[in-house]
């Protein structure tokens, strides 16, 4: 079992053009997050990964499924990490299937981590090398910090807000802008279909690709990599994007609602066009490319 480190740093940075919160929280120490998600990962997820059995396999009122390594993970880091910071609650994927109210915790002063512990899980279970770890630290309804782990790989994507985004130990750049006929995009069958009819499936305006990983934190490291280029969601948990949209940003990405044009505060579950592009620049050409 791993200990609870008290090592303490605190980041002071300013905020962003149209979001408010925090901006002076006591952070824990990166490298202790960073090493009590890899052995929570290796030691409840990689454990089980292509050796799941049936009874460690159930289905939710919500129509997903949930694995032992969803429910274990998230124990862990729930209480490791909340150990790491007195004070602190967490809001997870699984405990709010089991009492919805725990929402609320955004509304309160206290720090919240916000936690997928296994993205990616219907991949997981069919032995599909898609899925990742979702760690956020939010405070009064701001992002401060975010981690997405890929276990298969062992690399560790990161950001602190307003330092930028790390890849392990390794500051990432921000990827320059491409024409909407060199970009991958990530849209759901019914976007797609949509696209195609009006540009044809390899007609003039259409992307190079459109594609869908059943993974959403990892389409977000792909945007921040530069090999996916926009994204569109519409069911907006905050567990599958708070870390997510932090990373995008600090690598010089951008994300907003589509009818607001504001960008994602966390919050409850709400449905809401967004889109997530690797650049700035290209947000109003996807947005053209997506609307109806």
């Amino acid at each position: 079992m791993m200990s609870s480190p008290t090592a303490i740093t605190v980041i002071e940075t300013s905020m962003p053009p149209d979001i408010t919160g925090s901006s002076n929280l006591l952070i824990p120490d990166a490298e202790t997050i960073d090493a009590l998600i890899r052995q929570v990962a290796r030691e409840e997820i990689l454990s089980r990964y292509q050796s799941l059995q049936d009874h460690e396999v159930s289905g939710k009122q919500s129509g997903e499924i949930v694995t032992e390594a969803d429910i274990q993970s998230e124990r862990r880091l729930a209480r490791d990490l909340t150990a790491l910071l007195p004070g602190s609650t967490v809001i997870g994927e699984e405990a709010y299937e089991a009492d919805p109210k725990i929402i609320s915790r955004f509304e309160d002063a206290a720090p919240v981590w916000v936690l997928d512990p296994l993205d990616g899980t219907r991949n997981f279970s069919e032995g599909r090398p898609c899925f990742c770890v979702i760690v956020a630290l939010v405070a009064q309804q701001v992002t401060q910090a975010g981690w997405i782990y890929d276990p298969l790989k062992n690399i560790m994507y990161s950001a602190r807000r307003g330092e930028g985004v790390q890849r392990d130990s390794e500051p990432l750049q921000a990827q320059p802008s491409k024409d909407i006929t060199d970009m991958v995009g990530s849209v759901g069958k019914i976007r797609r279909e949509k696209i195609d009819a009006r540009n044809g499936a390899t007609g003039t305006g259409r992307p190079a690709d459109l594609v869908r990983y059943r993974c959403i934190g990892m389409e977000y490291v792909d945007m921040v990599l530069g090999t996916l280029d926009f994204a569109e969601y519409g069911n907006l948990k905050p567990w599958d994007h708070t870390a997510g949209l932090l990373l995008l940003r600090e690598a010089g990405g951008y994300a907003a609602h589509v009818a607001s044009k504001q960008q994602y505060v966390p919050g409850p579950i709400e449905r809401s066009r967004l889109i997530a592009t690797r650049t700035v620049q290209n947000w109003p050409d996807i947005e053209r490319l997506l609307s109806d």
